[in-house]
């Protein structure tokens, strides 16, 4: 038994066998316990990556505040380094949720470049999960359950025990003798995940007694297809014209024509993947908003919103606004040190290359009706300069402007608009970042 679970789990690391660590989110309870157990075994006869743990102590039952002792004990007797965190779980609607996310952050700040995470879910864990996603309604890629490896912070996420069921753990570690504890909170049914473990699943293994196989190997088709839709989508999202900028600042955006050729599951698809990383994705109701959208007038400035952000349109284009893009209120700024970057509140900085121009300098941002006289071309609205160089509407509102006096000098991102002939100095605009922190 021990020797089969050791070649089973070597074979699923086989590929991370070169990286910097392994460090195991060890819990103290019967999954983690089992999985830093059999890695020493492993690393006592192969060559493995250093192997380290990590326990997380959230403090929010006072049975665990032994378990930081109880896992210090097990790490010392095993020989492995052993970092205890504590974090302060934030009180919410989901206590759960916030706890994942505080034990994470711990997760994701430890792994350095290429490191790896090693945590101890299992088959059982698996087929509860996808059932947890089918009965909140998800698609194909919740329903492929959770992905055996994914990019975590600097390093990577994997979960290797996947193939291995809870009774098989059990018996190993009665088999060496392994203690672990036992979260008191799993016994209460009010938790839906708990109620699927512990009621749900086992009426279902008892009338089919493959059901946690069955169910895991669902989700391995369901994986295969959701890979077959990210490709199809990477595709479609190249053909769209896909950008991450817009002339040096973070804005997100495709080409809408080019969605609208695909049919209604393709842009949804393809719509999906795009918003992935920088937005929680809508449910079913809302996707009228994107047909909305699409569907608008040429003229009209649609908007669909999302919890995270909105998207809208402009110039024949798709773009993506995060909501930290909306704390901007525009105020005069005085530059009283040229040459110094000036901080622009919610809006980034600004700082000159080369020598700036002489005089008291001000940054304002649009009103209406200013005008900008240029080299060569004489005095020009500067509604019509930003027409020109096809700037969003959404976006000309909180355009620096640098101001001498009553004279415009200089506008952010359009470094070609010359005022003085010659003039040795470029404005160069850092924007505030346009990311969600989704990803």
């Amino acid at each position: 038994m021990s020797a089969e679970l050791e070649s089973r789990l070597l074979s699923v690391l086989a590929p991370w066998r070169c990286a910097p660590a392994w460090r195991v989110a060890l819990s103290g309870g019967l999954d983690s316990t089992v999985l830093l157990h059999l890695l020493v075994r492993l690393a006592s006869r192969e060559a493995v990556p250093p192997i380290t743990a990590i326990h997380v102590h959230h403090g929010l039952q006072a049975v665990a505040d032994a378990w930081p002792a109880h896992c210090q004990r097990f790490c010392d007797e095993l020989g492995v380094p052993l970092q205890v965190a504590r974090v302060r779980v934030d009180d919410g609607a989901s206590l759960e949720r916030a706890a994942r996310d505080a034990r994470y952050g711990v997760f994701t700040a430890a792994l350095g470049e290429g490191e790896c995470l090693l945590t101890g879910q299992h088959r059982d864990d698996q087929a509860e999960t996808v059932l947890f996603r089918l009965f909140r309604g998800a698609g194909v890629r919740g329903l492929s359950g959770m992905a055996a490896s994914r990019p975590l912070g600097a390093g990577m996420l994997l979960r290797p025990l996947l193939g291995i069921t809870r009774a098989e753990l059990e018996r190993y570690a009665r088999n060496e003798g392994l203690s672990w504890v036992e979260d008191p909170s799993n016994a209460c049914d009010d938790h839906d995940r708990n109620y699927l473990r512990n009621q749900v699943l086992p009426g279902i293994v008892q009338r089919w007694p493959a059901a946690v196989e069955t169910i895991a190997r669902s989700a391995e088709h369901l994986a295969e297809a959701d890979g077959l839709l990210s490709e199809l989508a990477q595709n479609d999202l190249h053909q769209a014209g896909a950008r991450n900028e817009y002339i040096g600042m973070p804005l997100p955006s495709l080409a809408i024509a080019a969605l609208a050729e695909l049919s209604e599951p393709r842009q949804r698809n393809a719509l999906r993947h795009w918003l992935a990383p920088l937005a929680r994705l809508p449910d079913s109701a809302h996707w009228a908003g994107w047909q909305d959208l699409r569907d608008a007038r040429e003229d009209a400035e649609p908007i669909w919103r999302l919890a995270d952000g909105e998207l809208r349109r402009a110039h024949g284009r798709l773009w993506w606004l995060a909501r930290s893009w909306f704390g901007f209120v525009p105020s005069d700024q005085a530059w009283r040190d040229p040459s110094q970057p000036l901080l622009l509140p919610t809006n980034g900085s600004l700082h000159f290359e080369g020598a700036p121009p002489s005089g008291p300098l001000v940054v304002r941002y649009r009103q209406g009706g200013e005008t900008m006289t240029l080299v060569g071309r004489g005095s020009r609205d500067l509604k019509r300069l930003l027409n020109e160089a096809a700037i969003p509407a959404f976006l000309r509102g909180r355009l620096p402007l640098l101001w001498r006096a009553d004279e415009l000098l200089g506008v952010a991102l359009l470094p070609g608009l010359r005022v003085e002939a010659g003039q040795g100095w470029t404005l160069r605009w850092t924007p505030p970042t346009n990311d969600s922190g989704l990803s």
